[in-house]
Order: C-alpha cells, then sequence, then structure tokens
C-alpha cells in the first residue's frame, strides 16, 4: 500500500513539473509570437501608402489606430471647429517651427485632428468660416507621445486627440490627419504644406523585450524540469 501511495505521489508530480514546464513554454513562444508581431507592425508603419481611401474605412472612433492604418493617405471631409497652436514641431526636412492644427468635426459626433501648416500662415484664408465643408486629404498618423510644450489657451502640448478629449463632447479619432490639400466648394486652399518626420524602421526595445522574456520563460521551464534530478542527486 505505502509502495503504491508513493508511486501515485511521485506521478502526480511528475505531471505537475510537466504542466508547469509546459506553461513556461507556452508563454515563451506567446512572448516570441508578440516580438514578431510587433516587428511585423513596424514594417508597416515605415511605409508610406499613397493610395487614397475614405478615413471612416480604415478606423473608427475612440479607438487604436490598427498598424495596418498607419501613414495611409486618406480622404475625409468636415467643418473646422476650432484652430490650435501645435509648438516646437519639426518636419522632414528637421526644421522646427510651430504649426496650425485644427479639430475637424466628421458627420454629427465624430472629430479628428488636421495639421494644416505653418502657424505663421494661419491667416491666408480668412474666408473659411466653421459653416463650410472643408474636404480634406493628406497622412494619417500615429498620436505623438512626447509633450513639445505646455497645453495652454490655444496651444496644444503635442499632436493627440487625448489633450483635447476635454475641449469637445465629439468621439475622436486617435491619431492625425497631416493634410496635403485642402479644398471648399469654390476650389483650393493654397498654403505651405508640412512634410512628416521621417520615419524610423529602427526596432525599439520593446522588442529585444520580449526575446529576453522568451528566453527567461524557457530557462524557467529547463529549472522546473531539472530540480526534481537536482534533488534526487542531494538527497542521500
Amino acid at each position: 500500500m505505502t509502495q503504491r501511495s508513493n508511486f501515485l505521489t511521485k506521478a502526480l508530480q511528475a505531471i505537475a513539473v510537466v504542466l508547469i514546464a509546459a506553461v513556461f513554454v507556452g508563454l515563451g513562444i506567446w512572448q516570441l509570437q508578440r516580438a514578431a508581431n510587433l516587428k511585423e507592425s513596424l514594417k508597416v508603419a515605415t511605409i508610406i501608402d499613397a493610395n487614397v481611401v475614405p478615413l471612416q474605412s480604415i478606423i473608427s472612433p475612440r479607438e487604436s489606430i490598427p498598424a495596418t492604418a498607419l501613414n495611409k493617405t486618406v480622404s475625409v471631409s468636415g467643418h473646422y471647429i476650432s484652430n490650435f497652436r501645435a509648438p516646437n514641431q519639426i518636419d522632414g526636412n528637421g526644421k522646427q517651427s510651430d504649426w496650425e492644427v485644427a479639430l475637424l468635426q466628421v458627420g454629427t459626433n465624430s472629430g479628428i485632428l488636421v495639421v494644416r501648416g505653418l502657424w505663421s500662415e494661419r491667416l491666408l484664408n480668412p474666408d473659411i468660416q466653421q459653416s463650410m465643408v472643408i474636404d480634406i486629404q493628406g497622412l494619417l498618423v500615429a498620436s505623438q507621445y512626447a509633450d513639445r510644450a505646455e497645453n495652454t489657451a490655444g496651444v496644444i502640448s503635442r499632436l493627440d486627440s487625448a489633450v483635447v478629449t476635454s475641449l469637445t463632447d465629439l468621439d475622436l479619432y486617435d491619431g492625425y490627419v497631416l493634410a496635403s490639400a485642402e479644398s471648399i466648394r469654390t476650389g483650393a486652399l493654397d498654403r505651405t504644406r508640412v512634410t512628416p518626420e521621417k520615419l524610423s524602421s529602427r526596432i525599439p526595445g520593446f522588442y529585444w523585450q520580449h526575446l529576453s522574456y522568451v528566453v527567461i520563460w524557457w530557462l524557467m521551464a529547463g529549472v522546473v524540469l531539472y530540480l526534481p534530478f537536482y534533488r534526487r542527486r542531494v538527497t542521500p
């Protein structure tokens, strides 16, 4: 009876060890897939797609921009309801300047930030009114995560819909549109357009962190499998 009990105990212990090791191996595989997904999303995010698609066909308000929608050329129409100055922005040529950013109301209850151009040229189209429908074409860009100024009246600290949520009841789109063309019923609105910062294909630290976690999970699986044998060696 004692031998049978010992055998059953050892069998249960062996099963538990294998299950724990399997969990660690599974976590390593999951982390490896996360690393692969991140690397693939970075490839997508560094390619500008010049084919024009409607904004509403690729993203929805109050949702994060999927990697497949980043840096696509989009078209959208609406009414400008607010204007902001975005200080210390850097364009594709490395030039720093203040930009004019407008909140575009899309439909009846949604909105998105649009970079119209240089703040110094904000008075070039004095005939624009909130009642006018503006047709916009531009690049859909991910929100900035670092502040470049302080939020004050009429000034936004970064190009991110999160900094204007308290100023409107609209459901906001993530990211912003870097306008390359604007037009109204009577024709195009001409002004200097800004270019996006150069896109980086450098793999960030998060990718290497994922890979380090893969190694850690699999090392833990190896330790779990080795411990029973180690205990047998050290037990007299």
